[in-house]
């Protein structure tokens, strides 16, 4: 499975008023906590990777009620295409955060940084819509969706595109570049 993203800079008050206008549906706001690892036997800056353990509390499920907090590992691949933020991905539900952490540090692995982020998301055209408040970085929007296949990933990416611009945003001002490399660069 492919993740094909496209993120910006946004205003989130603008954006929640066009959201309306086009008739999203708020789904959810979580509190996420994202810790970054290196790996002993490559520098995933050099190769484009990501593994991480995020930590995610559900503020509300769009209608107000708190679901408690769940643990995932994730791996990223490297990006696979010029036109946004696009790459495989693979994510698993942990029951122990802490013993997941046990196992990746026993394995060399070792914490990088913490990428704390404020998220709301939205349903539109067959999209999601993330608002995020991301500690030190800000507020951005995300529009992404998932490709099956490669062959798939264009059109998706055409796409959320669209939605951009239904909410009166420009792609050409998309972020290519992760959470984590932004507070790195800081």
């Amino acid at each position: 499975m492919y993740e094909v993203e496209v993120k910006l800079r946004a205003d989130h008050g603008t954006v929640r008023e066009r959201l309306a206008e086009a008739g999203a549906v708020r789904e959810a706001g979580v509190k996420q906590t994202d810790t970054y690892y290196g790996a002993p036997h490559r520098d995933f800056a050099e190769t484009d990777e990501a593994l991480r353990i995020r930590r995610e509390a559900r503020v509300d499920d769009g209608d107000g009620g708190d679901e408690g907090e769940t643990t995932k590992v994730t791996y990223k691949g490297p990006l696979v295409d010029e036109a946004s933020k696009t790459r495989s991905e693979h994510e698993t539900t942990v029951g122990d955060g802490e013993s997941v952490e046990g196992i990746l540090s026993g394995l060399g692995f070792e914490p990088v940084e913490t990428v704390e982020k404020d998220r709301e998301f939205f349903a539109l055209d067959g999209y999601t819509v993330t608002l995020d408040a991301v500690a030190g970085l800000g507020e951005f929007v995300e529009v992404e969706a998932a490709a099956e296949t490669e062959a798939e990933i264009d059109a998706v990416r055409e796409g959320a595109f669209e939605v951009l611009r239904r909410l009166g945003l420009d792609p050409d001002d998309q972020i290519r570049t992760s959470y984590l490399a932004l507070l790195l660069a800081e």
